[in-house]
């Protein structure tokens, strides 16, 4: 369920699906949540893995569930009967990726941004599967117009930037051929989540237990652990890797296999004791325990809580511009923030209404990789619009009001007098001063009854209106420069009763 309403979430391009509670669906994983510093969130998981185990990556993570789709798929379509078997941790591997990862904390976020599992999969659904969506999208415009029919609508697709793209092509095919071959592999030797709940779930209450007395070492529930942690002749099961599948409780034939609490004395090997092995095969759980606790666990989280475009863009935005600074999303303050903050999952991106958001290639450096961006070609800023600072999850873009945002300074117009077409061709325009919401582009007096653009940077937001519409080609006459350091705009109101006063001194 949260698997197929995080995907919409991305997959949404009609904002069917907005507010407070959804925006849950991103907030609620855990790299997001640890980047945010949210301790209710980080409490509740942190909670939830001591009790059960590692249900984060069985019930909560989009990443383990796609794995286990894909799995599901290889078992229905592989010719030989799937089977798996218990392999040794990598824990050097595995522990080695969680330290790399942490150098988000050094403002170099690019590691963890290619290896934390939410981000990889936010990637893979908004430059891969979303592009197929709407696809989908205008083959039903085009049957259900048809027959005047207008509940779809046609939606431009094009391929935000060639460097996303083609990571996410890498991530999903490489974390689907190890899903393919070896199940939960990823999660087990790559992943930073799946490397702190595995240890947390050393300790957990719940986990699976085999009963000695009851085992006959039949490899049946090896064969069906796709986290490869069970050993069958060992009679064990590593709970650090366990994901709580539970596919081995219904596969044992001998109903050895339980989900039990450590105050039951369960035996992970065989023991001497037989009289222990009765007491412990007297605790039975239920057949419904698998059902039970999945759907618990997701409403205890939830609770609390291609036809593609001709033109495809460069790798650096438009190609047309070599800005000073990029424009950061209003609300991100600066490039050092989004780099503290930020591992790419590109749900601002997705969720943007003016796809004015793009992945960014080499403007923030190298750390930045695929951070958002913006840029102008498709649209431009909406003046009240708000999206992208209430869906990020990692507090990289902070959550702006209206009127937080109508003053928030993303950057700075300039104006290229000697190629705007007033002057070139000697003919009227204005396109920039009418889309601009603040008046910092204003027509004044030229010369045979024209009128020629004037700009006031103090009350210019940088949303990019008169970039966009600025009919000039290949370089605009106007655009908007990034501000290294996002600032505050002087309201509209103010800088006309500064200029009124200076106007009263004669000056």
């Amino acid at each position: 369920m949260l698997f197929s309403l995080i995907t919409f979430y991305f997959l949404d391009f009609a904002g069917l699906m907005s507010g407070k509670t959804v925006n849950l669906l991103a907030k609620i994983q855990f790299i997001p949540a640890v980047m945010a510093f949210s301790v209710v969130i980080l409490i509740i998981l942190i909670v939830l893995t001591l009790l059960f185990g590692r249900v984060y990556c069985s019930s909560i993570c989009p990443m383990g569930i796609y794995q286990d789709i894909i799995a599901w798929i290889s078992k229905r379509t592989s010719k030989k009967k799937k089977r798996y078997k218990f392999s040794k941790a990598k824990n050097i591997l595995r522990y080695s990726m969680l330290v790399a990862s942490v150098s988000i904390f050094l403002k170099f976020p690019l590691i963890l941004g290619f290896i934390d599992p939410y981000s990889a999969y936010g990637r893979i659904v908004t430059n891969v599967f979303r592009p197929v969506y709407m696809a989908g999208n205008n083959v039903l415009e085009a049957i259900f117009t048809k027959f005047d029919n207008y509940t779809f609508y046609r939606t431009d697709i094009f391929i935000m930037n060639v460097f996303a793209f083609v990571v996410a092509i890498l991530s999903m095919g490489i974390i689907g051929y190890l899903a393919w071959k070896h199940g939960r592999t990823y999660c087990n030797t790559i992943c930073p989540a799946g490397a702190v709940f595995g240890f947390l779930s050393r300790f957990s209450i719940f986990r699976i237990r085999i009963n000695g007395s009851k085992c006959n070492s039949c490899g049946v529930c090896e064969m069906k652990c796709k986290a490869a942690c069970i050993n069958s002749k060992q009679k064990t099961v590593d709970s650090s890797r366990c994901v709580d599948c539970f596919n081995c409780l219904s596969a044992c034939r001998k109903n050895a296999l339980k989900f039990s609490p450590s105050l039951i004395p369960a035996r992970n090997t065989l023991s001497k004791e037989n009289n222990a092995d009765e007491a412990a095969s007297e605790y039975v759980v239920d057949e419904g325990k698998r059902r039970f606790l999945t759907t618990g666990i997701i409403a205890a989280v939830a609770a609390p809580v291609a036809v593609i475009e001709n033109e495809v863009h460069t790798l650096a935005g438009n190609g047309k511009y070599v800005r000073q600074h990029p424009i950061l999303p209003p609300g991100s303050i600066s490039v050092e923030n989004m780099l503290k903050h930020c591992t790419s999952c590109h749900l601002c991106i997705s969720k943007c209404p003016s796809r004015v958001l793009k992945p960014a290639f080499m403007e923030y450096g190298l750390a930045g990789i695929m951070q958002p961006t913006m840029y102008f070609e498709k649209g431009f800023c909406n003046f009240d619009c708000t999206i992208c600072s209430e869906v990020c999850p990692n507090d990289a873009i902070k959550q702006l009001t209206k009127d937080e945002k109508h003053l928030n300074q993303n950057g700075y117009v300039v104006f290229t007098q000697e190629i705007c077409i007033v002057q070139t061709d000697e003919t009227n325009c204005g396109a920039c001063s009418e889309h601009c919401p603040t008046q910092a582009v204003t027509m004044i007096p030229y010369k045979n009854g024209l009128t020629i653009p004037q700009i006031n940077i103090d009350i210019c937001v940088g949303c990019g209106g008169c970039e966009f519409i600025c009919p000039v080609r290949p370089l605009r006459a106007i655009h908007i420069e990034g501000h290294a350091v996002q600032s505050k705009a002087k309201p509209f109101e103010e800088q006309e009763k500064e200029e009124k006063t200076i106007d009263s001194f004669g000056f």
